[in-house]
């Protein structure tokens, strides 16, 4: 499908849907408890029903009712031989289910889509292995078989994706004896945060020095647990962005601001580049206006990088967004992908090897590439909401990978947008 965006003013009110990086996680603690467990206002997305595919491959039973997911978990049941997972776009539920796989002695496979399989596994793989676990795979990457059961014992991650760091601390509780993990290179430290709160939920037994080193008790178990899902800040960096770039006013509804999620974030650099946001008990407001450029770390909110460089475009001077390296480690490189396709519309930026130098710059609307990226196709949806005429992007179907409801909820603002058959 194609995206077509055209200028716009946006006003009035949006709810923000449930966050992956949560919604993920309690599938998978849910999956290996003993008993049902209850997942309120969860994501309902394409990575949401990879993850739940993945549950029903282990052998949990899952039923949805409303906006409520219900998971039997598998306890100490072992996982049915030969079961192949296929995660479709979702690294999370890669990751972590296959770390999760690691406990069992039987064999499991794991594949995905082309992106997919193109997503750095070495680390996570190394790492298992160092505690028992069997890997096989041609090109360390999808697909792949594991095989346990991990046993515990000492293991080194490089946590260049945190995605690493938090499918060893999903899985070693499980293992028989004690697992220490020494991390190395940690990106995404809220990611990070996000897991050892679910850990602390189900009081789990772990030593920590910063996030550079764990200790985890061995011969633990999950249990189930009736919780509501937090409301996605990754996915409310659009509507935050889009009114930056249009310069409107719109109240964002249904986001914690104690919660661990990186991209809150977003909201203090934008308010830092001129943005006015306001708190009250009906949300947050947020008001575009004047921008001015600034440079910001961006090494623990990688997944705002192509809205924050949209964003920089409409702002005065120059921004620098740095520290940010794993973006190039996505769905696509997203470093080059976002700088490819904001010069065809008259962008100034230009690549670092962590990052982008962005100039303020008028943009028109041309046909752009959207990689099969959701992140990617709706930042592109924001900037063609400032360009000057249409902005039309391809693969624009990948939206609903984590946002399904984007063009609702942002047509109900008043964005003009429109759908289009390729």
């Amino acid at each position: 499908m194609r995206l077509i965006s055209q200028p716009s003013t946006l006003n009035g009110i949006i709810n923000i849907p449930g966050s992956k990086s949560h919604t993920i996680r309690a599938v998978a603690i849910a999956t290996m408890a003993s008993g049902k467990s209850f997942l309120h206002e969860a994501l309902d997305s394409a990575d949401t029903r990879s993850a739940l595919v993945a549950a029903k491959t282990f052998g949990a039973n899952v039923e949805i009712q409303g906006n409520t997911i219900i998971i039997d978990g598998i306890g100490k049941n072992s996982i049915p031989a030969g079961a192949f997972i296929d995660v479709g776009n979702s690294g999370t539920t890669l990751r972590i289910f296959a770390a999760l796989a690691s406990l069992s002695d039987t064999s499991v496979k794991f594949d995905g889509d082309d992106s997919i399989r193109q997503r750095l596994m070495t680390n996570l793989f190394s790492a298992l292995e160092k505690i028992g676990a069997s890997i096989k795979s041609n090109s360390q990457k999808c697909p792949f078989i594991v095989k346990g059961p991990i046993s515990g014992g000492k293991t080194i991650v490089d946590g260049i994706s945190s995605q690493f760091v938090t499918a060893l601390l999903f899985a070693t509780p499980l293992a028989q004896n004690d697992t220490e993990i020494e991390v190395v290179n940690l990106n995404e430290k809220p990611y990070v945060r996000i897991t050892l709160d679910w850990l602390d939920k189900q009081g789990i037994i772990y030593e920590n020095k910063g996030l550079d080193w764990f200790k985890v008790k061995g011969g633990q178990s999950y249990k189930p647990f009736n919780e509501r899902i937090a409301a996605d800040f990754s996915s409310a960096t659009f509507a935050l962005c889009a009114a930056a770039v249009t310069g409107s006013e719109i109240t964002i509804q249904g986001l914690d601001f104690n919660d661990q999620q990186g991209d809150k974030k977003v909201f203090e650099y934008l308010r830092n580049m001129g943005m006015k946001i306001e708190k009250n008990t009906d949300g947050v407001i947020v008001k575009g206006g004047t921008l001015k450029g600034l440079e910001i770390d961006m090494n623990d909110t990688p997944d705002a990088l192509p809205a924050m460089a949209v964003a920089a475009c409409f702002a005065q001077g120059t921004t620098k967004l740095v520290n940010v390296p794993q973006a190039r480690l996505k769905e696509c490189d997203r470093i080059s992908a976002i700088a490819t396709e904001l010069k065809k519309m008259g962008a100034k930026i230009e690549e670092l090897p962590d990052g982008l130098i962005i100039e303020h710059s008028e943009l028109k609307g041309t046909d752009v590439h959207g990689y099969y990226d959701h992140r990617m196709v709706m930042s592109l949806a924001i900037a063609g909401l400032g360009a000057k005429g249409n902005t039309i992007i391809d693969t624009a179907e990948s939206m609903k990978i984590t946002y399904p409801t984007f063009l609702d909820d942002m047509v109900a603002l008043g964005a003009n947008y429109k759908l289009q058959a390729e």
